[in-house]
C-alpha cells in the first residue's frame, strides 16, 4: 500500500483555484502531480453526477475548489457549490465511499501556497484512503441485483 499513487479528480474554478494553481506551477511550488484538474467557470455549476462519475470511473479522490465566500465572480456560486457539497458528502457516506475521498477548499488565485499546502493534504488523506472500491462494489451489488 506504500507504493500505492492515488488518481484524483480536481474540479476547479477558472477564476481562483486554476489562477492558484497556475501561479504555483509558474513560481515552481513542489506539489503532487496526482491530479486531472477539470477547468470550471464556477464550482456552482459543478453537477454532483460528474463527481459521482468521476468515482464510478475509478477515481480515488475527487477535489472541488474555488473562490472564498463572498468573493464569487458570478455573485454566489460558490454558495450554490457549498450547499450540494454538503448534501454529497452525506450521500456518498450513505453508499459507503469514505469521507477522505471527497474533498472541497476554498482558494483564491493568489494563494499559490495555500493551493501547495492543500494539495499535498488531498493526496494523504485520498491515499490514506486505499484505493477506491468501495464505490464500485456498491456498483456491483446493484447491478447483480437487477
Amino acid at each position: 500500500m506504500s507504493d500505492f499513487e492515488p488518481k484524483i479528480v480536481a474540479f476547479f474554478c477558472n477564476w481562483c483555484t486554476y489562477g492558484a494553481a497556475d501561479l504555483a506551477g509558474v513560481s515552481r511550488l513542489d506539489y503532487p502531480p496526482n491530479f486531472r484538474v477539470v477547468r470550471l467557470p464556477c464550482t456552482g455549476r459543478l453537477n454532483p453526477k460528474y463527481i459521482l462519475e468521476a468515482f464510478k470511473r475509478g477515481a480515488d479522490g475527487v477535489w472541488v475548489s474555488g473562490c472564498h465566500p463572498g468573493d464569487c465572480h458570478y455573485i454566489a456560486g460558490n454558495y450554490h457549490a457549498r450547499r450540494k457539497f454538503v448534501l454529497l458528502h452525506h450521500m456518498l457516506e450513505t453508499l459507503g465511499v469514505e469521507p477522505g475521498r471527497l474533498h472541497f477548499s476554498w482558494i483564491s488565485s493568489a494563494e499559490a501556497i495555500k493551493f501547495q499546502e492543500v494539495a499535498r493534504d488531498v493526496v494523504e488523506k485520498v491515499r490514506a484512503c486505499g484505493p477506491n472500491e468501495s464505490f464500485r462494489k456498491a456498483e456491483l451489488g446493484l447491478a447483480e441485483v437487477a
